[in-house]
C-alpha cells in the first residue's frame, strides 16, 4: 500500500522546536515523572498536549503561544525523547505506564476532563487515556495516528505479524547499525525535515527504541466503541491524488468510534502542526470551542 514504509517509519519521528515558554506566559512549573516530564503553562480550561515518538513537547510551541492566553497549558513529554533525559522507570510497558502516570497526576492535580490532543503515538495514548481513565480525558483530537498501525499493511494484519519488522527495527536503532535518518513523509519542507533529524539524534536509542515497538504492536480498535468522549481526527493529505486512498484508511479506522469527526489536512506531511501552522491552529481553535 501507498505510504505504508512511510507511515511505519513515521514512528522515528521528531520535532525541533525549542522546550521553552511562550513568551506571553506568566506562570510555568515543571515536574519529572519516571516516565513523564510534565509542564503546566498558564490559566484557564486545562488543554493536554502529548507529542509523537522522538518529539518534544515543544512541538506545540507556536499552537501554545496562540491557544495559552485563554487555557491552562499541559505540556507532556516522555523522558529520553528529544534531548531530555532517560526516565528512571522500566523501559517496558512504557506506552500504559506512561498513560497512567498522566492519569495519575491529573487527579493529583484536580483536572478532570481537560481536552486532550496528541500527535502519532500521542494519539494512541489519548486513546489508551480515555479508554482506561475516561476522568482524564475530556474531548479528544487526535492528530494523524491510527488505533493501530498495522493497518498500513493490509486488512489482516496483527500485532504478532508487525513484531518481528519492528523489533528489527529496535535492534538496528540501539546497536547504531542504522544511522538516524528522517523517514520520507514526514514534512513538506527542508527546515521541518532538519528539525525531526536533529530530535530524532538527541534521543534516547533505547527509550525510542522501546515506545517504537509498542506503539507499532498496540492495537486500540476494539476500545474504541467504550471511549464516549467527542473525538476529532486530523490527518495529513500530501496531494490531492492521495485524499481518497488516505480518507478511506482513516474511515475504516475509526468506523467503530460512535461520533468521531475525521477531517483532512492537505498540503501536509505527518507533521501537520510544521507543514500547515495556521490550518492547524484552526482546527484547534475549533475544537477548543
Amino acid at each position: 500500500m501507498l505510504r505504508s514504509c512511510a507511515f511505519i517509519l513515521s514512528l522515528f519521528a521528531a520535532s525541533t522546536l525549542n522546550w521553552s515558554a511562550p513568551a506571553h506566559s506568566a506562570t510555568s512549573a515543571e515536574q519529572k515523572l519516571g516516565r513523564l516530564t510534565i509542564r503546566t503553562i498558564g490559566q484557564g480550561s486545562p488543554v493536554v498536549l502529548i507529542p509523537g515518538l522522538a518529539s518534544p513537547a515543544a512541538v506545540y510551541d507556536d499552537l501554545a503561544s496562540k491557544i495559552g492566553r485563554d487555557h491552562k497549558l499541559i505540556l507532556v513529554q516522555i523522558n529520553g525523547f528529544a534531548g531530555s533525559p532517560a526516565g528512571t522507570a522500566p523501559l517496558d510497558n512504557m506506552l500504559t505506564g506512561a498513560v497512567d502516570e498522566l492519569a495519575a497526576w491529573l487527579a493529583a492535580n484536580h483536572i478532570e476532563k481537560p481536552a486532550v490532543i496528541g500527535h502519532s503515538m500521542g494519539g494512541l495514548m489519548e486513546m489508551m487515556l480515555a479508554k482506561r481513565h475516561p476522568a482524564a480525558a475530556g474531548r479528544l483530537m487526535i492528530v494523524d495516528a491510527l488505533p493501530f498501525y498495522g493497518m498500513l499493511f493490509g486488512p489482516q494484519a496483527t500485532p504478532d505479524a508487525v513484531r518481528p519488522l519492528v523489533e528489527q527495527m529496535r535492534e538496528g536503532l540501539v546497536s547504531g547499525t542504522n544511522p538516524p535518518q528522517v523517514p520520507p513523509h514526514m514534512s513538506n519542507t527542508d527546515a521541518g525535515k532538519a528539525k525531526i533529524l536533529d530530535w530524532l539524534k538527541t534521543s534516547d536509542r533505547k527509550t525510542v527504541g522501546e515506545a517504537l515497538v509498542e506503539d507499532a504492536t498496540t492495537d486500540v480498535r476494539p476500545d474504541l466503541p467504550a471511549i464516549t468522549q467527542p473525538v476529532t481526527v486530523l490527518y495529513a493529505v500530501p496531494s490531492p491524488e492521495n485524499q481518497a486512498m488516505i480518507g478511506g484508511l482513516y474511515a475504516a479506522a475509526y468506523k467503530s468510534l460512535p461520533g468521531v469527526k475525521l477531517v483532512p489536512v492537505a498540503g501536509s506531511e505527518h507533521f501537520i502542526m510544521l507543514d500547515q501552522p495556521a490550518r492547524f491552529e484552526e482546527q484547534v481553535q475549533d475544537f477548543l470551542r
